[in-house]
């Protein structure tokens, strides 16, 4: 369609940077949310896992309430359901069919479209971390601390579990990805203190396992959100390490084809 002087309505060429990372955010969210096995994923087995262990007295979690010992941890593992496991499953099988490539080709930059994974990543965890609380309030929750930790820690497992899942999802064929992500997802539920207490694993394990990702930010929300404790610099320096290497290696070595 042509105007009277001549030029294009409506004007041809590519939209707004800006335009083009929030429309493609919304795709991604709308992509995940629609998607039966990253729901279950992401939102079912964390609030399962929260109901149950908060309801029956299954593992020993300590002094106090169950439930304010489990409430950080269910947190912990949301993020590293969505930024990690549920994010390297689908990045690594639209490697696969091309889609990656096809966006690649795209007007929206390559560092734009991994913008827009984050943002989809955030928007999703926004979500679950209002749910659980909710949930986690209604069975006698009782929170303390200071909400930026909480908000720092969180973002920094998010960086953190984000570049492991892109560097994953970029180096391995997309059914490597599946089990290797789903096999990963299952041991740091069970060794990283989500659920059982790290002190269970003897004291060298407890050291061990205190390196990991899951770990340093379950441990710095439960020393938060339980205990009331200040910023928790050690676990949020564990986070900052893991967010650098993962973040760098993915950006050396992710292949979009």
């Amino acid at each position: 369609m042509t105007t009277a002087s001549g030029t294009y309505a409506p004007k041809p060429g590519a939209a707004p940077l800006p335009r083009m990372i929030a429309a493609q955010a919304a795709l991604e969210t709308k992509m995940l949310l629609r998607n039966g096995e990253q729901l279950l994923l992401t939102v079912v087995i964390p609030t399962l896992l929260l109901v149950l262990f908060s309801s029956v007295d299954i593992v020993d979690t300590g002094k106090g309430k169950a439930v304010d010992f489990l409430a950080p941890g269910i947190l912990a593992l949301a993020v590293m359901s969505t930024a990690f496991t549920g994010q390297a499953i689908a990045t690594g099988f639209e490697r696969r069919y091309g889609v990656l490539k096809r966006l690649a080709a795209s007007p929206l930059p390559r560092w734009a479209l991994m913008t827009a994974k984050t943002a989809s990543v955030l928007v999703t965890e926004v979500l679950q971390v209002i749910l659980l609380t909710v949930i986690a309030l209604a069975l006698g929750w009782s929170r303390h601390g200071d909400p930026a930790a909480v908000l720092l820690l969180l973002v920094l497992g998010t960086a953190a579990f984000s570049g492991l899942g892109l560097l994953m999802a970029g180096t391995l064929k997309a059914e490597a990805t599946l089990a290797a992500a789903n096999l990963v997802f299952l041991l740091l539920l069970v060794g990283g203190g989500v659920i059982v207490p790290l002190d269970k694993f003897g004291s060298a394990g407890q050291h061990v396992l205190g390196l990991l990702p899951i770990s340093a930010l379950s441990d710095g929300l439960r020393d938060v959100l339980q205990h009331g404790a200040g910023m928790p610099w050690g676990d949020l320096g564990i986070l900052a390490v893991w967010a650098v290497v993962g973040l760098t290696a993915a950006g050396k070595f992710f292949r979009w084809e």
